[in-house]
């Protein structure tokens, strides 16, 4: 995948996650959770959608990793490359 590819997956997780949410201006160097409504649960919805559809296990250590969008595209690129 694609770093836009990638971005774009992050963004139709939310999406689905907070549906009531506007995400068309979330900023990507901006924690989301600044951003909009999203709490503890929803944050590990994320990482669960993640997991489903693509295997990738994300250790709870390495969630800060997930903390703005930009920085979701850095660490999840090397782990999305070949799908």
């Amino acid at each position: 995948m694609t770093k836009e590819q990638i971005r774009d997956t992050i963004l139709e997780i939310i999406a689905q996650i907070i549906p009531d949410e506007d995400l068309s201006n979330l900023k990507g160097d901006i924690p989301i959770r600044e951003q909009v409504e999203l709490d503890s649960m929803d944050f590990l919805d994320i990482i669960m959608e993640l997991r489903k559809r693509y295997g990738i296990e994300v250790p709870e250590d390495d969630y800060v990793h997930l903390a703005t969008l930009d920085s979701s595209v850095v660490y999840l690129e090397p782990r999305m490359r070949k799908l």
